[in-house]
């Protein structure tokens, strides 16, 4: 592989390299998102599963949303294939072998029960199917995992209660709640009751908001649903007084450029608020959110955001050091992890 090259401070693209190996942590990563259509039919043939699509490239054909219900259309029809444990360990594995390649070293991965027990799939298929292939992933690849189950917003708070009781038998293998699916429309005030009820089990909260949503639901997740992070938080930047705040508390944010591109939120990535945010102060983090149909893992979002916003070698070390001191990860390994970012940055000059 040809070694880019550093011009002034800041990293060209074709410097994968470093990027690669800058050990990082991804924190916004729906696995149900990482399908690829390959493993779709597959999993479709297996499970006696009728999809709508012949091949493998009107299925990428059809990944050209505008916005983010179009995608969420398609993203429930996919997860249609997942039936069995089996099927949840071979989508949790085929996604730990592409971030391991892209240098990361831990991963808090979403997941959205009720697009399963929906259909039928018992709570406990989803938890062990996952759960088993992210011991495999930390025995094999040296990756570290978690879970946050997601509440579907679009459905109401009675149904994310159910769902939170279905979980209590797996409550020690869960690290937090969040809030995804339709964001306009489902403010997170719809589900503040709950929010409350999982964080008196102990469950870190974190919720999608100013994604396509306004700033309004940011500060309704701060103040209303209590969140320890916030996913996305694009729109924040709209209210100088919530950029204050969060810059203030340190809050993270869980940032996915190639996610908002694709669904039009920014209309080109030299365009995207990363850099800016950096710039105020704010946590930001980079993440690849649903890579499968957003035509990019991890790796690729590092690298094709820093080309775009030409990111300096030190702000590239600023979010990787970011994504750890805004897991959920206990003191100790997040110091441990800060440490080998050090060495690595001292390694490479």
């Amino acid at each position: 592989m040809t070694r880019g090259c550093f011009t002034g401070d800041h990293i060209a693209m074709t410097d994968a390299d470093f990027i690669r190996g800058l050990p990082k942590a991804e924190l916004h990563l729906h696995i149900e998102g990482s399908l690829e259509p390959e493993l779709m039919f597959e999993l479709g043939r297996r499970n006696g599963i009728d999809l709508p699509f012949k091949t493998v490239d009107e299925v990428r054909a059809a990944y050209a949303f505008s916005n983010l219900q179009d995608f969420l259309d398609i993203y429930y029809q996919g997860a249609g294939v997942l039936i069995a444990e089996q099927d949840f360990h071979d989508l949790a594995m085929a996604y730990f072998r592409r971030v391991a390649a892209d240098g990361c070293k831990h991963v808090e991965l979403f997941f959205d029960p009720q697009t399963h027990t929906d259909r039928g799939v018992a709570f406990a298929t989803v938890m062990d199917g996952l759960l088993a292939g992210m011991a495999e992933a930390e025995r094999d690849l040296g990756v570290t995992s978690s879970l946050i189950l997601c509440f579907l917003r679009h459905l109401d708070e009675d149904a994310a209660f159910v769902t939170l009781a279905q979980a209590e038998p797996y409550l020690d293998r869960i690290s937090g709640v969040g809030l995804d699916s339709s964001e306009v429309g489902h403010p997170p005030s719809k589900f503040a009751r709950v929010f409350a009820a999982a964080k008196a089990k102990g469950l870190k909260l974190v919720a999608h908001a100013g994604e396509e949503g306004p700033p309004a639901y940011v500060w309704e997740a701060l103040d209303l649903l209590h969140v320890d992070r916030i996913d996305h938080g694009n729109r924040a930047l709209e209210d100088e007084a919530l950029v204050k705040r969060l810059a203030a508390e340190g809050m993270t944010l869980t940032v996915c450029p190639l996610s908002n591109l694709k669904l039009c939120v920014v209309e080109d990535l030299k365009d995207h608020p990363l850099k800016r945010m950096l710039a105020l102060g704010l946590k930001a983090t980079l993440n690849s959110d649903d890579p499968a149909y957003f035509g990019g893992y991890l790796g690729a979002n590092w690298t094709e955001t820093a080309a775009a916003l030409g990111l300096s070698r030190g702000e590239l070390v600023t979010l990787a050091k970011n994504s750890f001191t805004g897991s959920f990860l206990p003191r100790e390994a997040v110091a441990a992890r800060l440490a080998e970012i050090d060495a690595y940055v001292a390694g490479v000059g």
